[in-house]
């Protein structure tokens, strides 16, 4: 799952680029105008002009990869071997600077395990548990490093080496754009609200149907009982709590509430693609998940309007799971039948658009 805002084109030049991707890759030949990327892997064999910025798992510039400007990245794993022509400011687990690496600026890394076997024009700031300084590494400047240090001696420094306790270990000036937090987070709820919604179409998929329709064709009715959940539910914990006797019973209502409000906002973008893709013209219930709890993360990266709509969307889906469930198992209920009857469970569809 690859997202990409693109700005601009020319021929020969892939425009700047801001991308939430599983997997990114600059191939070998290949130039992007400045990339930054929030993705499990992240690695470049071709030419990023501008600056590279990221948070992933791996980070990877290979031998042939060339960064015209900085390297800004946090990741578990980072491994240069290619051409940096700015700084590096890292921050992961292991960070590697190949012997074939090249860095043009200041080498800034706070990690566990550092080793360091290129070169760097300018100063090296290390704070790690442990640094390895192989005899191939070239320092144009000082290497200022708090952790265990070995092989310092046998490298090419013009500076001097010096043990720096203030450096703190992993807090060396990482500079990481904030939307870069926000799009891992994006991307881990997308992930996890993907997995429930895959769970609830896979057990429940004629009662998923029927909340999304619910949602669908009604959603003024389902929305004004969302907001009558959210406000009246805590409402009545606070009561219990005042019981004291019903303490327990508040906290374990307070734990199945908010897994029922995090179903309720999977329902809501889920009926938000199914009224998508049925206007469309599909009719395809796992496209119509995509799309909704897609839409549903871009909304979180917008301030105010995105949180406001996606506030609405889940208070709509909220509103709908309550109708279906009082109609399906209220007393004196008559809709069930009816909702069976109706329903295709292995059809995959949707909700036919309001």
């Amino acid at each position: 799952m690859t997202i990409v805002l693109v700005l601009g084109s020319m021929p020969g030049l892939v425009a700047a680029e801001t991308a939430i991707a599983d997997s990114y890759v600059v191939e070998e030949g290949e130039t992007v105008d400045g990339l930054e990327v929030v993705g499990a892997t992240v690695v470049v064999r071709g030419t990023v002009d501008g600056d590279l910025s990221g948070l992933a798992a791996d980070v990877t510039v290979a031998e042939t990869g060339v960064v015209t400007g900085d390297v800004n990245v946090a990741a578990a794993n980072v491994d240069i071997a290619g051409r940096v022509d700015g700084d590096v400011s890292a921050a992961g687990a292991s960070v590697v600077l190949a012997e074939t690496a090249v860095v043009g600026g200041e080498f800034r890394v706070g990690a566990s395990d550092v080793r360091i076997a290129g070169n760097v024009a300018g100063n090296v700031v290390v704070g790690a548990d442990t640094i390895r300084v192989a005899p191939t590494a070239v320092v144009g400047g000082d290497l200022r490093y708090d952790g265990d240090i070995s092989g310092a001696e046998s490298a090419s420094v013009a500076g001097s080496v010096v043990r720096d306790e203030s450096i703190g270990g992993v807090n060396v000036g990482v500079d990481v754009a904030p939307w870069v937090v926000d799009g891992a987070l994006a991307v881990y709820g997308f992930v996890a609200n993907l997995l429930l919604g895959a769970a609830l179409l896979l057990v429940l998929p004629g009662f998923s149907r029927a909340v999304a329709d619910r949602a669908v064709t009604d959603p003024l009715r389902s929305g004004g009982v969302g907001l009558l959940t959210v406000v009246g539910v805590p409402v009545l914990l606070v009561l219990l709590v005042l019981t004291l006797v019903g303490i327990p019973f508040a906290v374990a209502g307070a734990v199945l509430f908010g897994l029922f409000a995090w179903v309720a906002l999977v329902y809501g973008r889920f009926a938000l693609g199914s009224w998508l893709v049925a206007r469309a013209g599909g009719d395809n219930r796992w496209v119509a998940l995509t799309v909704g709890l897609l839409l549903g993360a871009l909304f979180g990266l917008l301030p105010i309007v995105g949180g406001l709509v996606d506030g609405i969307v889940s208070l709509v889906g909220l509103g709908a799971l309550v109708l279906v469930l009082y109609a399906r198992y209220g007393r004196g209920s008559r809709e069930e039948p009816a909702a069976e009857a109706g329903e295709d469970v292995d059809s995959g569809g949707v909700p036919p658009a309001a």
